[in-house]
């Protein structure tokens, strides 16, 4: 099973690894602003708080003046969580992600893709998370826990 938690995170306190690319910030932007809700969180490491996926949402949020984010924690240690490369699948070293982040020395867009092994099957990090479907108004007040632990 690969635990997290969905918690509301204050923004400031996540740590991109990657940069964002212009036109899906927009397009998420004109998303929320029509449906005023978030669909899924971000996924953050339970450690340092790097932010592992969602570097758009992230991003929007931000220009958005939204001090909270919904985000699913996780165990960064768990050896079913992989790092890959988008464009060949070559394995990253979860320790240079999180250095990178540390640093704020940010990987290109779309360099890294955090994929969880289940069952013979591989999934990208997203496709465990659960839909959120927050109105965006609740994440300019104080943090509330929107979630217990998950298994999956």
């Amino acid at each position: 099973m690969i635990y997290l938690k969905i918690t509301l995170m204050n923004i400031s306190e996540l740590k991109p690894h990657e940069k964002y690319i212009e036109e899906r910030v927009l397009f998420l932007l004109e998303d929320m602003m029509r449906t005023g809700i978030l669909r899924k969180p971000v996924v953050a490491e339970n450690k340092h708080n790097v932010l592992l996926d969602g570097h758009h949402r992230f991003e929007a949020f931000k220009r958005l003046g939204l001090q909270y984010i919904p985000a699913a924690v996780v165990d960064y240690q768990d050896p079913r969580i992989v790092v890959k490369s988008w464009e060949n699948g070559y394995i990253f070293d979860k320790d240079q992600v999180l250095r990178r982040a540390l640093k704020g020395e940010l990987f290109p867009p779309r360099t890294t893709r955090h994929v969880v092994q289940l069952d013979g099957r591989e999934l990208h990090i997203s496709e465990i998370l659960p839909d959120v479907n927050l109105p965006l108004k609740s994440f300019k007040t104080m943090p509330l826990s929107i979630g217990e632990r998950l298994e999956f």
